[in-house]
């Protein structure tokens, strides 16, 4: 069968501009499943008061990034990265590799029009997301179908919707951090982006509720679409295989926009360790495949001020799996189990 594969990143802004990086936080923020409120005081809030005051002081943030990356969006350039690395695993007459992101460019519209016209046997959409949300896996997922349901000719298409627990994505991870000696830091954080509560309370029927589930301690039938279960669940198989115990680390979130959002907050953590008198901390952010924004700007710099102030000294961020050769096989092994 000739298969079609799209990778799917969150997206990145064409440039570090304020009006590109308007462009893209209007996107992005008007995403139904990102702010999950009505239409109305979603339009209001992001239009009105969010993108207008956010977009001149992310743009001066991504203009450091694009520097750090050599003039460019350091997601893009691992990504395009990988697709290279995994379509050399295939024959490209039977197996194409394509790269889409959910926002901006390359859009997810002009991608799956190549791929309609190249009429595919079977399409596999696989989203970068290791652990799945609604605002990540589910939004690119949905674009992706609304987009596919139009063509005149459907063919079979294959989700992948988590791989939090695949081995090569957690041994990329376990690899990189063998860089570092553990035993120099005071205490290790996994610090996974967050999302509000509400969010993950939508994955459970009913009246149960994210707090009604042992999310910190394990996976079962209810919890193995929640984002906080798999977040804990992915630090623990990292652990697991670095010989970490329980109390050596702390699993925590970052991004947040108001108090109602998963707990531990990653800055909290940080200023209690350094207020605790460490002085080295160790930091993980298994959410991200690729470094970008969050990983670069806010675990190893805003972080490192935040610690710093506190009377800390280094927070060494370990680099995501980027383009490891194992989660090279991981995203080829995922591929493969489905063609």
């Amino acid at each position: 069968m000739k298969t079609g594969v799209l990778l799917i990143q969150l997206g990145t802004p064409d440039s570090p501009s304020t009006s590109d990086v308007r462009r893209y936080l209007s996107e992005f923020l008007n995403d139904p499943r990102v702010i999950d409120i009505p239409w109305l005081p979603r339009k209001l809030l992001v239009n009105g008061i969010i993108v207008p005051f956010r977009a001149p002081k992310s743009a001066k943030i991504y203009k450091e990034l694009w520097a750090i990356g050599n003039g460019s969006s350091p997601l893009m350039t691992h990504t395009s990265h990988i697709v290279k690395l995994v379509q050399d695993r295939f024959d490209a007459s039977e197996v194409t590799i394509e790269m889409a992101m959910r926002y901006q460019n390359p859009s997810m519209d002009s991608v799956l029009e190549r791929m309609r016209l190249a009429n595919y046997d079977q399409i596999i959409i696989l989203p970068l997301f290791p652990q799945y949300a609604s605002a990540s896996s589910g939004s690119a997922i949905e674009k992706a179908m609304n987009i596919i349901r139009k063509w005149w000719v459907i063919p079979e298409v294959k989700i992948v919707n988590q791989f939090w627990n695949h081995e090569g994505y957690i041994n990329s991870i376990v690899e990189r951090a063998k860089s570092f000696d553990l035993k120099a830091y005071d205490h290790v954080l996994f610090s996974f982006h967050g999302l509000p509560e509400r969010q993950v309370d939508k994955v459970y029927e009913g009246t149960d509720l994210c707090t009604d589930q042992p999310c910190e301690s394990e996976i079962n039938e209810e919890n193995k679409f929640c984002y906080k279960a798999t977040s804990f669940a992915t630090a623990r198989l990292i652990a697991e295989k670095l010989g970490m115990q329980e109390s050596d680390y702390t699993v925590c979130f970052q991004s947040r926009l108001d108090k109602k959002w998963l707990t531990p907050f990653s800055d909290k953590v940080v200023e209690e360790w350094g207020k605790k008198g460490a002085k080295k901390l160790l930091a993980f952010s298994p959410a991200f495949v690729a470094d970008c924004l969050e990983t670069i700007i806010e675990i190893g710099e805003e972080y490192q001020e935040i610690f710093e102030k506190h009377g800390g000294e280094k927070i060494q961020l370990v680099p995501s799996s980027n383009d490891h050769p194992l989660f090279v096989d991981c995203i080829v092994d995922l591929i493969e189990k489905r063609i």
